[in-house]
């Protein structure tokens, strides 16, 4: 089993230093964040937040998806959230490809056919942000309390801008 030794070799050392143990769960700062699953994006360093501050849902793309909104009546009702970041990036491979284009690489990849694999490419990050967030704001479990925004990451300057 060396599959994944290096990785269980850094979880002994995490662990060695674990101060998370008897963690409440909640979220300490209030925020949730929905944002892509690219690994250029730190969530809570970029937000200056730290382990057990934040709630975090990532997904390709950083949809607000129906398994997202899950998460954000979840967070929002029982583990302290009150503000919500919408976070797309720049450069987002899903908004730099067409659904035909990513089914040709997914398949070429797999040597399978992929063509009735669902992508969910985004065609205009801003109009996909602003509809995103209009799900959050419109969502009957999410008070009208809780502040909603939506932000695009760049992931060239780390710096955070704020369109909704």
């Amino acid at each position: 089993m060396t599959d994944f030794d290096d990785l269980l070799k850094a979880n002994r050392e995490f662990a060695a230093e674990f101060d998370l143990g008897g963690f409440d769960g909640k979220a300490h700062a209030g925020v949730a964040i929905v944002t892509c699953m690219d690994s250029r994006i730190d969530p809570l360093r970029m937000l200056g937040l730290a382990h057990g501050d934040a709630k975090i849902f990532r997904n390709p793309g950083g949809r607000v998806t129906t398994a997202a909104l899950e998460a954000l009546v979840l967070g929002v009702h029982l583990l302290n959230v009150d503000r919500i970041l919408v976070i797309p990036h720049t450069r987002c491979a899903m908004a730099a490809n067409t659904e035909a284009e990513l089914r040709v690489k997914v398949g070429q990849s797999a040597g399978l056919d992929a063509s009735w694999q669902p992508f969910h490419v985004i065609e205009d990050q801003r109009a996909a942000l602003e509809e995103d967030v209009r799900k959050v704001r419109s969502h009957p479990l999410i008070p009208d309390s809780v502040k909603v925004g939506g932000f695009m990451y760049d992931v060239d300057t780390g710096l955070l801008t704020q369109y909704v």
